[in-house]
């Protein structure tokens, strides 16, 4: 497969990564086997977080004893020193290597959140003592909010961003990408598939392999989803007319539908994390089913009940989306889910 190099910091890579996410679902066993085969077809880039419960540990099992390149990333969703330095020996343990070669703050979307990440004393110099201590080789950052991504790659800290990009949401990450490229910024793009929207492999991969210095991040369930996406970055083949054509099609499809997570429509008078709520379908489809009905997700969604239908969110949104519609809807899906979760504990 094709590679590159990720921005300044030297490491190269493959031009597909693999984000793992969806082998939460999985047993040990298959993940296992999901995780060596994108090894063997030659993808080096495998990426990860703490949040992903099992994810970190299954990748410790599939390298064990692997003798091929590969290059680690995860991530920590900690904003205070302690919990950062408590991730990473746990990443380092389960993962069972010695230096993690990216290490990231997750879903840093908010102002107060990447004053946090950078106050003295804090997260951001605790990876760098790691750095010197050798347990971490580069840092990077991912967000989902584009002007707090912005003013990451601008601080001049961070040598890696994270960030949305596919041909649904593109405009956002576009204008990001010429920004890192200006500060030598590596750009790995997660949610290639729209988290779920789109369902054509072939168009998604297609469209990001012609944006230059981008690494885009599926992920993986199964063995022959991999060897698809793989076949695709190996071909190198560009857009078709038919295809580019497709791919207005959808963009007009779901525009109306699609929350790109800019948080315009915030504050909440009612504390409602909108875009989160907004996001609940891709968590239904990448998340374990328990993982969806219990903890912040689950809260999250009850916080919905309290909608004052003030419809201030649907004003400031600039993708004039049905807001209150969505997520009432979201809503009652997750209600119904965990009337069902509820049951099956209890048979």
């Amino acid at each position: 497969m094709e590679t590159m190099v990720l921005g300044r910091t030297g490491l190269k890579i493959s031009r597909v990564g693999f984000g793992t996410i969806p082998i939460q679902r999985l047993s040990d066993a298959d993940a296992v086997a999901v995780i060596r085969r994108c090894l063997e077809l030659g993808v080096t880039y495998i990426d990860t977080a703490n949040a992903y419960s099992t994810s970190e540990g299954r990748i410790g099992m599939a390298l064990e004893g692997w003798k091929g390149d590969v290059v680690l990333s995860t991530k920590t969703q900690s904003r205070a020193a302690d919990g950062v330095a408590a991730h990473l020996a746990q990443s380092l343990k389960m993962m069972r290597v010695d230096a993690i070669d990216l290490y990231q703050f997750h879903n840093v979307s908010t102002f107060p959140d990447l004053e946090k990440v950078l106050a003295p004393g804090g997260p951001y110099d605790v990876i760098r003592q790691a750095i010197r201590d050798g347990k971490v080789k580069h840092v990077g950052i991912t967000s989902h909010q584009i002007d707090v991504a912005k003013k990451a790659v601008e601080t001049g800290r961070f040598e890696t961003i994270m960030y949305p990009i596919n041909f649904i949401v593109h405009e956002p990450g576009e204008e990001l990408l010429a920004l890192a490229a200006r500060h030598e910024v590596g750009f790995i793009a997660m949610k290639p598939f729209a988290g779920g929207m789109i369902d054509n492999a072939t168009l998604a991969i297609k469209y990001l392999l012609q944006v230059p210095n981008v690494v885009p991040i599926p992920g993986f369930e199964h063995i022959s989803e991999a060897e698809e996406v793989i076949r695709l970055a190996e071909s190198a083949q560009g857009l078709t007319v038919g295809e580019s054509a497709e791919i207005e099609r959808i963009r007009k499809e779901t525009s109306n539908r699609f929350c790109r997570r800019c948080d315009y429509c915030q504050p909440c008078t009612a504390g409602i994390a909108i875009s989160n709520v907004m996001s609940y379908p891709t968590m239904v489809r990448r998340m374990p089913p328990k993982n969806v009905v219990t903890g912040w997700i689950a809260d999250t969604l009850e916080k919905v009940s309290q909608c004052t239908d003030c419809g201030l969110c649907e004003e400031r949104c600039p993708y004039h989306l049905p807001i209150r519609e969505m997520i009432s809807e979201n809503l009652a899906d997750y209600r119904r889910r965990k009337e069902q979760w509820d049951a099956s504990q209890q048979s």
